[in-house]
């Protein structure tokens, strides 16, 4: 099994609309960490980590989000090289 890492940013209406958490639950269930949080543009910034196939469902599923969210762009970042916690966590 292939791990993977990837930092995203996701636009649209994301903020505001429970996206940091509904990303908590969706990456915790697919067994990921990382992090979520938001950022002042607007926008949703995550670090996902985990096995290939999980990291590939994750952003499937970012590009439908929460209700109420309105996904508008998925962007895979530049190759993280930071450290990945051990959990999955919303930064403040």
């Amino acid at each position: 099994m292939s791990a993977r890492t990837v930092t995203v940013r996701v636009r649209g209406r994301v903020q505001g609309v429970g996206f940091r958490y509904w990303t908590q639950e969706e990456a915790e269930r697919l067994g990921l960490f990382g992090w979520v949080r938001n950022e002042p543009d607007g926008s949703v910034k995550a670090l996902l980590s985990g096995a290939d196939k999980a990291v590939a469902e994750m952003l499937e599923r970012l590009h439908l989000g929460p209700r109420g969210a309105v996904v508008s762009d998925v962007e895979i970042l530049s190759p993280c090289v930071q450290e990945v916690p051990v959990n999955f966590r919303i930064l403040r």
